[in-house]
């Protein structure tokens, strides 16, 4: 079964969960109250954040690659300061792109999108999937 850009692998929420958790935090909210606002353990979300932090540049530079591949004319992400705004800003950005490239796109969120492109390991591994 071909779940990956819905599921992060030995997670339990979705990844369009997991992904709000991230955007909230990218805009400088802690875990206790971003658990609060989703319904989820504290545990649980600093666990999300703390895995994504140390993937943090490599998924930067992996969705720039990909904005710079999807974009007729990229329009690069601002620098937010932190590591997982940065990003969590590139996502954003590569799936704008995608979205403005195949309309068809808009029918998947951004973070289902980021599944797609990295496989489901949003949080699993240090290295990017090829």
């Amino acid at each position: 079964m071909l779940l990956a850009e819905l599921v992060v692998p030995r997670r339990m929420d979705a990844a369009e969960v997991i992904g709000a958790g991230l955007e909230i935090a990218a805009l400088g909210m802690g875990h206790r109250s971003i658990a609060a606002v989703l319904g989820r353990a504290d545990a649980t979300v600093r666990g999300w954040i703390r895995r994504f932090k140390v993937r943090a540049e490599d998924v930067r530079r992996h969705f720039t690659v990909v904005l710079v591949a999807v974009a007729d004319d990229p329009v690069m992400p601002d620098a937010e300061g932190t590591p997982l705004a940065d990003a969590v800003a590139a996502v954003v950005a590569a799936h704008r792109a995608a979205t403005t490239g195949w309309p068809g796109m808009l029918t998947v969120s951004r973070w289902e999108f980021a599944g797609r492109v990295l496989g489901g390991r949003l949080l699993t591994s240090p290295s990017i999937a090829s």
